[in-house]
């Protein structure tokens, strides 16, 4: 069975996985099942590049907010409390 480059059955990948893992160490492999995307494999230094790509959010208080985003909030916040006290 034909597959594009770097995609595989998860049939293949009982019957194939030390092929699939060697192409994996390469360039990223996809997994399907039932035709469709279920998995991807990649290398640790591929992932680790993604990792330290992700969204690196943090949570903070109100005390840490920048000065310009406590008046957009508090502006929102008093927004909302007239419309919610008009809705009475």
């Amino acid at each position: 069975m034909s597959h594009p480059r770097g995609s595989y059955t998860t049939s293949d990948l009982s019957r194939k996985s030390g092929d699939i893992i060697a192409e994996a160490l390469r360039h990223p492999v996809t997994i399907t099942q039932r035709n469709k995307p279920r998995l991807v494999l990649l290398n640790i230094e591929d992932y680790d590049r993604l990792m330290r790509q992700s969204d690196s959010r943090s949570t903070g208080t109100i005390e840490t907010m920048p000065d310009g985003l406590l008046g957009e909030f508090e502006a929102a916040v008093d927004l909302y409390a007239e419309s919610d006290e008009a809705g009475r």
